[in-house]
């Protein structure tokens, strides 16, 4: 344990030098101290993005080869290989190898190792006495079934510690902070989400709860000009992380956006290391060629390039809350210049997580078995029930056309892009900013309900009605235009009007 002082000399890494800490990370150090003098052997630290959790991890490793120990610290891929060991080395924690295979820092007599739990699976653990797991959510049976026998001390580290089983695993929790105390200390920026056309998921085959990846595959293809097409309005010369469904899509997304002459890339399993590291040193320039990198997860975890101020979420979830905030953290970190990060929601993920969302943001995880149910729940979308009613009248069963009042569905799919489309959400606040989709709304309802001659009129004042506000010079009323869906909400409070209207006009 860390108590216990052995004979290793260790000159070089004992000359490192760290930033000075925030006092968060002040405090969940010494937490971490309290809860190992405590009994707990195995402790876990959620530390979101931006809080610094390898500089955290790091400052554990140097403590205990200040004290004569040895120390691994745990990658879950190879990709974070180097990168963990690049920001060692700007620490001064020089003297350390790497067991990964074929790498050419391999050392196996220092007493600071770096690993890859893909090569430690192949091989005998070296002999520690502190072993720090990064992305402990990722539960590889590796490092699970060892921290359990061994008697080195175990710290995990995870921004979304929210899998099956850790609590079983690590004793002690540690919230070392919140994405809402980062945002407000700008170490994270806001990011403003935009929610717009998402594929049509009603009836998606489901394997283990998620969507099945060819459906969302598929379904996900129908929507791509709506993607491009948004990506133009809202974020354009914005460096840009997109998340696909597969790699197919992933392509697919690639080349619609080459096509205009917007330079994309995919980074994805099927990309070769030279590339990747080609790909990473071109993409890290601060103008770089490359504006819009395109993954499936490989760029979901661990990945750092400041200065994105976008990623549109293009993968639609039903369970994997933990995904959906690695995805949306990329873009989170600030950089100089940097106001904000959007989010282009294309999956409908920030409408089917926001509650859960909301309280992590705001307040971290209680402890660890909450977080289990996390990436467990299913969330449904209000078109995913089983029987669907009609969005005008109610009637049951509903599918493409009602066969009491006549509506037809028009599939998302076929929604002409336009600027203003997506409809911005606030998180941590009840307020939608959605106007130009209550327009278009309102002129689906008069077009498809009474009086031709008289819908522009009604169009405007419903629009007032229910925003207490004119609508803008520019929202025209097309009596040949498209129709949209319709939302319960919308179509209840243009029933409830009307009912008060006829009440009012009884009485008269």
């Amino acid at each position: 344990m860390l108590d216990q002082v052995s004979d290793i000399v260790d000159e070089p890494n004992l000359q490192a030098q760290f930033p000075e800490p925030r006092e968060f990370q002040n405090k969940a150090h010494q937490l971490l101290r309290d809860g190992l003098k405590a009994g707990h052997k195995n402790q876990l630290i959620m530390a979101p993005t931006g809080a610094g959790k390898t500089y955290l991890g790091l400052r554990i490793v140097h403590e205990a080869l200040q004290r004569g120990k040895r120390a691994v610290f745990v990658c879950d891929r190879t990709t974070l290989i180097n990168q963990t060991s690049e920001t060692a080395d700007r620490y001064g924690l020089t003297n350390h190898g790497i067991i990964q295979a074929n790498h050419w820092r391999v050392n196996p007599w220092a007493p600071f190792q770096i690993a890859s739990a893909q090569t430690l699976a192949r091989r005998k653990w070296p002999q520690a006495d502190v072993i720090v797991v990064d992305e402990a959510h990722t539960r590889l049976k590796v490092w699970t079934d060892h921290i359990m026998k061994t008697d080195a001390a175990v710290i995990g580290l995870s921004a979304t510690p929210f899998s099956d089983g850790l609590g079983k695993l690590f004793t002690n929790l540690i919230n070392a902070t919140t994405m809402y105390d980062l945002t407000r200390d700008g170490i994270l920026v806001p990011m403003r989400v935009f929610s717009g056309t998402k594929p049509d998921m009603y009836g998606a085959k489901t394997v283990a709860g998620e969507w099945a990846d060819s459906e969302a595959e598929s379904r996900g293809m129908e929507i791509i000009g709506d993607v491009v097409d948004e990506w133009v309005d809202r974020a354009e010369n914005r460096k840009t992380i997109i998340f696909g469904a597969t790699i197919k899509h992933c392509e697919e997304l690639a080349a619609r956006f080459n096509a205009i002459g917007v330079m994309a890339a995919v980074f994805t399993s099927h990309t070769t290391t030279e590339e990747r590291a080609a790909l990473l040193k071109e993409y890290r320039r601060p103008d770089s060629m490359i504006r819009i990198l395109i993954s499936v997860e490989a760029l979901a975890k661990g990945f750092d390039v400041p200065d994105v101020e976008c990623v549109a979420d293009c993968r639609p979830l039903r369970k994997s809350l933990s995904t959906a905030i690695q995805m949306w953290g990329r873009g989170l970190r600030s950089h100089p210049g940097k106001k904000d990060c959007l989010l282009l929601d294309h999956s409908g993920n920030i409408v089917r997580f926001k509650k859960d969302f909301e309280e992590i943001y705001f307040n971290g995880l209680g402890q660890l078995d909450n977080g289990e149910k996390l990436d467990k729940t299913i969330r449904k979308d209000d078109d995913e029930k089983k029987d669907k009613s009609c969005p005008v009248c109610g009637y049951q069963p509903f599918f493409k056309r009602c066969m009491s009042c006549g509506h037809e569905h028009v599939s998302q799919t076929l929604i002409e892009a336009e600027i203003g489309k997506m409809r911005e959400l606030q998180i941590g606040q009840a307020s939608v900013t959605h106007d130009r989709a209550i327009w278009n709304q309102v002129c689906t309802y008069v077009r498809t309900h009474g009086k031709p001659e008289t819908a522009r009129q009604r169009a405007f004042y419903l629009y007032q009605d229910l925003t207490k506000s004119k609508p803008p010079a520019e929202f025209k009323y097309d009596p040949m235009g498209t129709n949209v869906p319709l939302e319960k909400k919308i179509v209840s409070k243009v029933r409830q009007k009307q009912l008060i209207w006829r009440k009012q006009n009884a009485v008269r």
